[in-house]
C-alpha cells in the first residue's frame, strides 16, 4: 500500500491532516525537521520522517513509497524558488497527487509566493490539487492571542474589512479527503471559508460574550501594527511584513468572499467562529 507524506505535519493544519488521514485508514508519513517533536505528537499513528525542504538530501528518505504529498511552504521560505528543487523531485517520482496548501484569491494575486508555486507545479504537469483557504481562526489563538489575553484587545490592522474565518481543523480534514481520492481530484482547485464574514467589531464581541469580559477591537493602522510587533513582540521583521501585506490585501476585501467548497467536499458545514472560540477559551 502507497503512503501519503504530509509536510509541516507538526503545523497548524499538517497535524490536523495527518490525523484525518490515519482516520481514513490511510498509511501516512509526518515529515519535518524536527522528528522528535513529531513523534511526540503522533506517536505509532504516522511514520515520522526528517525532511528539510532546502536539502536535497533529505528527500529521498522521506519520498520512499510515497504516491501523494501534502505541500506545505514553511513560512521562513519567502522565496518560491526554494521549494522548487522539491517539487522536482515529485515530478521525478511520478507523484500522484500534489496537495499544496496556497491561499484565497491568490489565482488573481502574484505577490505571494503561492501563486509561483502554483504555476510551477501546474508547468511541472504533476496531478494537483490546489487548498485555498482563508484566514485561519487558529491566527487568534495563535501569533494575535496575546494582546487579546494582556489588552483585552484583538491588534489586527484590518480596518472596516470583513473575513470567512475557517478552522485549520476543517482545512484538515478536507485536505484529507482530496488525498484519499486523487482521480477524483486531480488538476483542480478549491476555496475554503467559513460559512460567515465577520468584521473585527464582530469578532471582539463574539471574544467579550464566550470570556464574559470587554475586549474591544483596537484597528491599529498598518504601520503602527507593524511597529509593535518588531519592537514590542520582537518578531522576525519579514515574517511581520507578509502579515502586513496579507492585512493589506484584507482591507480591499480579498478576504471576504464565503465559499461552499468545504460542505461540497466533506458534507459537512464549516465551525463556525463562535464555535471555535468556545472551545479555545484557555487561549483567550
Amino acid at each position: 500500500m502507497m503512503k501519503v507524506l504530509v509536510t509541516g505535519a507538526s503545523g497548524n493544519v499538517g497535524a490536523f491532516v495527518v490525523e484525518e488521514l490515519c482516520r481514513l485508514g490511510e498509511s501516512v508519513v509526518a515529515a519535518g525537521t524536527d522528528v522528535r517533536k513529531l513523534e511526540r505528537r503522533f506517536g505509532a499513528q504516522a511514520e515520522c520522517v526528517h525532511l528539510d525542504l532546502t536539502d536535497p538530501v533529505t528527500y529521498r528518505g522521506a519520498l520512499e513509497e510515497i504516491d501523494r504529498v501534502f505541500l506545505v511552504r514553511p513560512p521562513h521560505l519567502g522565496r518560491p524558488e526554494d521549494l522548487y528543487p522539491f517539487i522536482d523531485a515529485l515530478k521525478e517520482r511520478g507523484i500522484q497527487l500534489v496537495a499544496f496548501l496556497s491561499l484565497m484569491g491568490v489565482e488573481k494575486n502574484p505577490i505571494p509566493p503561492h501563486h509561483k508555486i502554483e504555476k510551477y507545479i501546474e508547468a511541472k504537469n504533476l496531478p494537483y490539487v490546489h487548498i485555498r483557504p482563508g484566514f485561519f481562526m487558529q491566527n487568534l489563538t495563535g501569533i494575535h492571542a496575546a494582546e487579546i489575553k494582556e489588552l483585552s484587545q484583538v491588534f489586527i490592522p484590518a480596518g472596516q474589512s470583513r473575513t470567512s474565518f475557517i478552522d485549520a481543523a476543517d482545512i484538515g480534514l478536507a485536505a484529507a479527503t482530496l488525498l484519499h481520492e486523487p482521480k477524483v481530484y486531480r488538476n483542480t482547485s478549491y476555496t475554503l471559508t467559513g460559512s460567515e464574514a465577520l468584521d473585527y467589531h464582530q469578532v471582539a464581541e463574539i471574544l467579550s460574550r464566550v470570556t464574559g469580559r470587554t475586549i474591544t477591537y483596537a484597528k491599529p493602522g498598518l504601520l503602527k501594527y507593524r511597529h509593535y510587533y518588531i519592537r514590542s513582540r520582537k518578531l522576525d521583521p519579514a515574517y511581520v511584513n507578509v502579515t502586513v501585506a496579507l492585512y493589506l490585501m484584507t482591507r480591499l476585501g480579498t478576504a471576504e468572499p464565503v465559499t461552499s467548497d468545504f460542505k461540497q467536499l466533506t458534507g459537512r458545514e464549516p465551525r463556525t467562529f463562535e464555535e471555535f472560540v468556545r472551545r479555545h477559551t484557555d487561549c483567550f
